[in-house]
């Protein structure tokens, strides 16, 4: 369905975790942080350098993307920043001081915030609310997606479908910042987006409650048109090198294929959400 890569697009077997640390506030949270990071420099008015400067951004409210620590730092500051992030499902990695320079020539102290230009929604307060509303909810739940064109492409999709809100976990996913809303023309102004720490718990959380959830991977035998679409239900794609997370397909309801018949083996990722999303409006009408 995806790219093909040396791996398979769809599943991978590793056990690795993608969760953080730094959350226990919701048993969609938990576990412990990715290590990966990108070192493409963003414009600055997109971070904000020094840990003080953290914390006040912190403390008005800012919503951040994540946020780089200098590996080495025992400062009684930067154990106050931490603290402050107990709860929340910003990520925190820790880098050489060498990767810290690498995003900017200023005094950054060992540590650099990146500003989200969206805020986030709480997934366990949204899925009752459109109950509440009256609604089918219809979510796009991305494993491991990184690229910001791929990203921005399914954002703006999800938004053209009429999509209930887009996932994505807050460790080894793509950035939302400038690039991803430009991509997603603005899309992501208007589509409820929720981070969460531990991307199994949502999708049992989304399981429990009601919903559908359908894993698209090369690897399964029904087509994506022999499942109901009209209940509540929530569509996983995973990334394009590793697809959807062993650990988190075990947890979907269904797996679904859609089927190729040419040369070429896979859809990008992006169109491939773009033919489930629409398969799911075909059915309810």
């Amino acid at each position: 369905m995806f790219e093909k890569k040396t791996t398979s697009s769809y599943t991978r077997s590793s056990s690795h975790s993608r969760h953080s640390s730094y959350s226990k506030s919701s048993p969609l949270q938990g576990g412990a942080k990715g290590a990966s990071y990108d070192t493409r420099r963003p414009p600055e008015k997109e971070m904000i350098f020094g840990i003080r400067a953290i914390i006040e951004a912190i403390d008005a409210g800012k919503t951040l993307d994540k946020i780089l620590l200098r590996r080495d730092m025992t400062s009684t500051i930067g154990k106050e920043l931490l603290k402050k992030l107990m709860g929340t499902t910003t990520p925190v990695q820790k880098v050489p001081v060498e990767k810290l320079n690498q995003y900017t020539d200023k005094n950054h102290q060992g540590a650099i915030a990146f500003l989200s230009p969206i805020d986030f929604c709480n997934l366990e307060t949204l899925v009752p609310t459109l109950f509440e509303e009256g609604k089918t909810p219809l979510l796009m739940v991305l494993d491991g997606v990184t690229d910001v064109r791929n990203f921005g492409a399914i954002a703006r999709t999800c938004a053209c479908a009429g999509a209930d809100a887009l996932i994505i976990g807050s460790h080894g996913s793509v950035a939302i910042n400038g690039d991803a809303v430009k991509t997603s023309a603005g899309a992501l102004y208007h589509l409820p987006v929720c981070k969460v720490e531990n991307l199994q718990n949502a999708l049992q959380f989304l399981r429990d409650s009601g919903f559908t959830v359908l894993a698209a991977t090369e690897h399964a035998t029904a087509n994506y048109t022999e499942v109901d679409m009209t209940t509540p239900t929530a569509i996983v794609m995973g990334s394009e090198e590793k697809g959807i997370y062993e650990g988190n397909l075990r947890i979907c309801s269904h797996q679904v294929r859609i089927p190729m018949s040419g040369v070429i083996e896979s859809l990008n990722v992006s169109v491939a959400a773009g033919v489930m999303l629409y398969e799911a409006v075909r059915q309810r009408g």
